[in-house]
């Protein structure tokens, strides 16, 4: 769902950072109109991504050690879009690891069943039998995910994209006013994960314009 092809690669050493001096409205962000409400005393980084999105698989190892290292005054949330069928069928999953405490162990594992090893995952069955195989308790699993808790969570999910006004992934809102992505944030020409690494220099500055509500 990315707009810009970062199929091809250049065969050089790894680029640099952005300098923050290069971050231009325009460009590297855009602002969000209009702003969105935030926690009190926190700047909130939302990621709107889909498990399905191989663009967002290939932007979370950045975005994984980033998340490492937040500040005390930031916040980090990722909200998995639904916009058809299939991304409702695994905004459902993400919600319901989420309420079960798993994604801190299943997250990755989930875009890599996806996207490396092909797993399906097509319909609740399937699902339900890539958490058998990575020890989930499926009874549990199951009553977790028709639960009004998820259920909430991926209507809020929907309304909060609809909010940000989100029609492409992987997409950083930071602070409820500047919106950028790798599509944004790198030059062309780079490769995905270059451009996941360029990225987060643009969300750091960003979160330094939010504190001085630039």
């Amino acid at each position: 769902m990315l707009r810009r092809d970062f199929s091809a690669l250049l065969g050089l050493a790894a680029l640099p950072a952005l300098s923050l001096a290069q971050i231009a409205e325009g460009r590297q962000y855009l602002r969000l109109n209009p702003p969105q409400p935030q926690p009190a005393g926190k700047i909130e980084v939302l990621e709107f991504f889909l498990y399905s999105c191989p663009h967002c698989f290939a932007f979370d190892p950045s975005l994984r050690e980033w998340q490492k290292q937040l500040p005390p005054d930031v916040v980090f949330r990722r909200v998995h879009g639904g916009f058809n069928a299939m991304t409702r069928l695994l905004q459902k999953l993400y919600f319901t690891l989420e309420a079960m405490g798993k994604l801190p162990e299943l997250h990755e594992r989930v875009f890599a069943a996806i996207h490396v090893e092909g797993a399906d995952v097509s319909s609740d069955e399937a699902i339900e039998k890539l958490m058998a195989r990575f020890g989930v308790d499926v009874a549990k699993f199951k009553q977790t995910s028709t639960s009004f808790g998820v259920q909430s969570k991926c209507l809020a999910a929907n309304k909060t994209s609809e909010n940000y006004h989100v029609d492409s992934v992987p997409t950083v809102v930071v602070g409820g006013r500047f919106v950028t992505s790798p599509a944004m944030a790198a030059p062309r020409g780079v490769n995905e994960t270059q451009a996941g690494q360029m990225t987060i220099p643009v969300i750091n500055q960003l979160i330094q314009m939010a504190r001085s509500h630039a």
